[in-house]
């Protein structure tokens, strides 16, 4: 009993310290793994090109080069529109800032008329005003400087993404060769499992973000609001985070119109990002993404706070498809099982409560 104990106790142990060891080896090793891990994600979202492309292109290597060609165009088309658009908006931060003293200034004398009390010589709000524009402002150029920065590092995806196409079979044959004959057929099933659920979430995240582009660009033109496909798009990238996406995204431009020459319009802002977010969230995400990942709300956003600890930004997005990967492969091994069991939702294949109620109300009319 005593011997089955401590043989416990030392699993537990080996598995603490692995888990240890694997977290530093995660963040001392963020510039070389995130982005390996990010063309892992853009493998399998280039994958259906590739696979379209080799049925009519005899040569394995053109086909592979030509989609990754085609994608590699399109991201560094929408990242020169974004460069461009964001050295205007920079350029106009002087301008905000003044504006935004001013139309504070008007909220200050409307609020002393009706509430005299709130304000008194003591108060310096217009300086504390400054400082958190001019805080936001060297935090815009900062995030700008090192997204640009890491736009540079990461040169080597394309290479990364051919090379994983061109090579995915051998990786197939060398997971089966270190693995017993024994297992062979439960390691195929985990790994058709694993492509179809990152394939699938990947690609139907890319549509949803793309969707929600048009939407919210459409939405911010109609309210008038300037850069609004500027504002579209990065909120619609946004949207690549889970859950806080939406949030962050609507943030963007709701505070560029209460800073802007007409605040007013921040209403139709709230009231834009409203109608999104019930739409992304009950329509769109459940029914395009089809809950392939499959991990329940309070594991999805422990490991979106894990990621943005790790890596920043980008961790928030691929911790989470990759916890969806070793959800898969938990569910294969039984001594993991509960763990799988643990990490996945109730009902992962339950349609979108949002969308059951408009498809009752359109069978109750006819």
């Amino acid at each position: 009993m005593n011997n089955l104990t401590s043989s416990k106790v030392i699993k537990v142990s080996l598995v603490s310290l692995a888990v240890i060891a694997i977290g530093f080896v995660i963040v001392i090793g963020r510039d070389f793994i995130y982005p390996v891990c990010l063309a892992v994600l853009f493998a399998y979202l280039v994958y259906p090109l590739t696979s379209f492309l080799e049925k009519y292109i005899k040569y394995k290597v053109l086909a592979t080069l030509i989609s990754v060609i085609i994608t590699v165009t399109i991201v560094a088309g929408a990242i020169f529109f974004l460069y461009t658009q964001l050295t205007e908006f920079l350029g106009d931060f002087t301008g905000l800032k003044s504006q935004a003293n001013e139309n504070f200034g008007v909220l200050k004398e409307r609020l002393q008329e009706k509430l005299p009390f709130v304000f008194d010589e003591r108060t310096n709000i217009n300086g504390l005003l400054q400082g958190v524009l001019g805080a936001q402002e060297n935090l815009l150029r900062k995030v700008f400087n090192a997204t640009t920065g890491t736009l540079v590092g990461l040169g080597l995806q394309p290479v990364y993404v051919y090379f994983m196409l061109y090579y995915r079979n051998h990786f197939k044959e060398f997971l089966f060769e270190v693995t017993k004959p024994s297992y062979h057929d439960r390691l195929k099933i985990t790994l058709e499992q694993i492509a179809s659920v990152t394939k699938n979430y990947v690609s139907g995240v890319f549509i949803v973000v793309l969707i929600l582009c048009v939407l919210n660009s459409v939405g911010l033109t109609i309210i008038g609001v300037k850069y609004a496909l500027m504002f579209g798009v990065i909120s619609a990238i946004m949207n690549f985070i889970p859950y806080f996406g939406t949030l962050i995204g609507g943030a963007i431009p709701l505070l560029y119109t209460l800073v802007s020459p007409h605040p007013e319009k921040a209403i139709g802002v709230i009231i834009l990002f409203l109608i999104i977010q019930f739409t992304e969230n009950n329509i769109l995400t459940p029914n395009i993404t089809g809950g392939r990942v499959a991990i329940n709300p309070l594991f999805t956003i422990f490991i979106i706070i894990i990621g943005g600890l790790a890596w920043g930004l980008p961790g928030m997005f691929i911790f989470v498809p990759f916890l969806g990967m070793f959800k898969v492969v938990c569910e294969h091994i039984d001594s993991l099982k509960p763990l799988a069991k643990v990490i996945s939702p109730k009902n992962p294949e339950q349609l979108s409560p949002g969308l059951d109620w408009i498809k009752k109300q359109f069978s109750n009319k006819k």
